[in-house]
């Protein structure tokens, strides 16, 4: 099984990629921990930049479906979005 994964700006930015392919995750919780475990150092720099974040499963967010337990199939994609406003 096959997920993408597209983080945020400052996401790639931080760990020099902006998106990346997952072999092995059954949920968004596994998609998010091994996201996690690309920043290394504990994770201090990814949960900062997560704060702001929220994840969307093929543009749906998580919330709006099972939340961190939502499944996922092959050919997914899971996404960090950040909110933006205008006026």
């Amino acid at each position: 099984m096959s997920i993408r994964v597209e983080l945020t700006y400052d996401m790639g930015k931080a760990i020099g990629e902006h998106s990346f392919e997952l072999e092995h995750a059954e949920t968004v919780a596994d998609v998010v921990l091994q996201t996690r475990a690309r920043f290394g150092a504990g994770g201090e720099e990814f949960a900062k930049l997560a704060r702001v974040a929220r994840v969307a499963v093929n543009g749906v967010l998580v919330a709006h479906r099972k939340g961190m337990k939502t499944k996922l199939a092959d050919g997914d994609r899971v996404g960090f979005v950040k909110a933006a406003a205008g006026g």
